[in-house]
């Protein structure tokens, strides 16, 4: 007879874990409570899925996670960068490697990396059935019993829970039977609101590498940044977001930064100031454009430092050279809320990673019950990361079921 084996959230973990306990000995169920499959992996990425980040070692992996970090270095040493592209690439998606190190298919669409899920499930005799919400779980004496919304219920041998990140504590309560402690979910990677922002009519210029750090700490990220009509965003942003996630929830989203443009030091962005200036001394500092900074900002940075565009350069006092050094290094803002999408949405949060075996993502007081994906308390920075993270988990729960 074959073991039922139930498994929660038809996301990318849900369907990868999946596949993989899949088996002649088992029988597969992947509920899902909306109407849609993999809604996530068909928005991630601006609908490019970015569902890799080229990052073959796991001592260098595990620091892209800000919960989680070195305890996945045993997890990721099973399965993890390789063998996720290979099983991918194995069932047919063809996949590259951007500059920056993030990976998407070669198609340009997350519906490729859908169609392979999909199609593997089907080929694995995966039953999806979808609107099916889980209200409640029960521990049986074997297995356990799921009630759904509508008081129906059904036992099964196993169940892997795979339904994401939870916007509130709350969404946890179906769990409450069970005592496992819950590491309260936050929000993580989400763009920096600055009302009050005087560059916003630069709302879609992009700056290649900048530094962005919260002052009087030593939290700060580089990375490309972006000007938004509400703030800033891009991958500095998106990083610190993460790192510090608590943190900003603990101040309400309402915090100061200051922003380096240049991603250098003090004394080198002078002295490579005074010799551009120097070399050009009848030009306006309008036009004395420096470092490749993009005109309308080099412009808006002269008027932060209250420079006049038309002044000479060789006109420009030692304060106010010292006023423009300021601004390209430490340009102040404050922020004030944040801008969450849903390409973005990650959680910080959920079952706390003590609960839990990481070598099969199965519950330690809990025999054949798994939580997998954005379920633990676990979340990596932008690039590729979480998903690296739900097909590594859900490869070694399925493993696990099938073994057993």
């Amino acid at each position: 007879m074959k073991r039922r084996i139930a498994i929660v959230g038809a996301g990318a973990a849900g369907f990868f874990t999946a596949i993989h306990a899949a088996s002649e000995n088992t029988e597969v169920q992947l509920f899902e409570k909306s109407n849609k499959v993999l809604a996530k992996v068909r928005i991630s990425g601006g609908g490019r899925c970015n569902l890799l980040h080229h990052c073959p070692y796991p001592n260098e992996l595990i620091k892209a996670y800000p919960r989680g970090g070195k305890s996945l270095k045993k997890a990721f040493g099973q399965f993890a960068y390789q063998e996720s592209r290979s099983w991918f690439e194995a069932k047919g998606l063809a996949l590259k490697v951007e500059e920056d190190e993030r990976v998407f298919p070669q198609s340009n669409s997350s519906q490729s990396v859908i169609d392979v899920l999909e199609k593997a499930a089907a080929e694995a005799q995966v039953k999806v059935i979808l609107q099916k919400e889980l209200k409640r779980l029960e521990v049986l004496e074997e297995g356990y019993r799921l009630h759904f919304r509508g008081d129906e219920s059904e036992n099964f041998d196993a169940v892997v829970l795979a339904l994401g990140g939870q916007a509130k504590l709350k969404g946890f309560d179906f769990l409450k039977d069970l005592n496992l402690k819950i590491v309260p979910p936050v929000p993580s990677l989400f763009t920096f609101n600055v009302p009050d922002s005087p560059l916003k009519e630069l709302q879609g210029l992009s700056v290649p590498s900048a530094r962005v750090q919260i002052p009087g700490s030593n939290w700060k990220q580089e990375g490309p940044l972006l000007i938004t009509h509400w703030g800033f965003s891009g991958p500095a942003v998106l990083k610190l977001s993460a790192w510090q996630a608590r943190d900003f929830h603990e101040m309400d989203y309402k915090f100061p930064i200051l922003i380096n443009w240049l991603n250098r030091s003090e004394e080198e962005v002078r002295g490579a100031l005074n010799e551009h200036l120097d070399s050009q001394p009848a030009r306006t500092v309008a036009n004395s454009r420096c470092f490749d900074l993009a005109t309308r900002l080099w412009r808006a940075l002269l008027h932060l430092a209250q420079i006049p565009g038309d002044k000479h350069n060789r006109d420009l006092s030692k304060k106010e050279r010292n006023r423009l050094i300021e601004y390209l290094v430490r340009s102040p803002f404050q922020v004030n809320g944040k801008t969450t999408f849903k390409e973005e949405f990650v959680t910080a949060g959920g079952i706390d990673l003590q609960e839990i075996d990481l070598s099969s993502y199965q519950l330690k007081s809990y025999p054949k019950l798994f939580a997998v994906g954005e379920m633990v308390n676990v979340d990596g920075i932008t690039g590729g990361y979480n998903f690296q993270h739900a097909w590594t988990s859900a490869y070694l729960a399925g493993k696990a079921i099938t073994e057993r």
